[in-house]
């Protein structure tokens, strides 16, 4: 993942990225991916049929850098909370805005990014998991799916600012299906 915040990247669903090469990068010398960066973006709109290919396309990737086959369930129980709390978010404030998804490959860690351009309102904290509301505010769970991700992901990095969210997510790599 890069420092710069994905979101700003967005657009419309109307307008194309101008470059082939700019969302997803190019594969290394000898057919293999290209180590690092974010060899697979998904740009989709918000729609919760959508969800589940997101899933699949993660939990293939996760297979092929060397994820365990053990965690391979935690991928896509994760991205799937991940991606339909954006879609979510998305559907009652920006249906228009796609919902952004980078997979990075990696040497160490294989790592999945969901960008939304909704403010998620508060990041509940894990010493407010036993407050009277579950930490949620007084909306009543708004963001239950949060709740989820951090038991469900050990590695997880939640950024919700006032022109949307970044949830980040990495499971470590063991060999790599492609490494001869």
């Amino acid at each position: 993942m890069t420092g710069a915040h994905a979101a700003d990247s967005l657009a419309p669903l109307e307008a194309e990225p101008g470059s082939p090469t700019g969302e997803g990068g190019a594969d290394a010398p000898g057919g293999k991916p290209a180590a690092g960066g974010a060899p697979v973006v998904l740009r989709f709109a918000p729609l919760p049929e959508h969800v589940r290919t997101a899933r699949l396309v993660a939990v293939a990737l996760a297979r092929r850098v060397g994820v365990e086959d053990g965690l391979l369930d935690e991928v896509r129980l994760a991205v799937g909370e991940a991606c339909s709390r954006a879609v979510g978010l998305h559907r009652s404030a920006a249906p228009n805005v796609p919902i952004v998804v980078h997979l990075d490959d990696g040497l160490e860690r294989f790592g999945v990014e969901v960008v939304d351009v909704v403010s998620g309102g508060p990041v509940p904290k894990p010493e407010d998991e036993n407050a009277a509301d579950g930490g949620f505010g007084e909306d009543g769970g708004a963001d239950m799916g949060l709740a989820v991700l951090r038991g469900l992901v050990d590695d997880l990095e939640v950024e919700l600012t006032a022109s949307g969210g970044v949830i980040r997510m990495g499971w470590p790599v063991a060999a790599p299906r492609w490494a001869g």
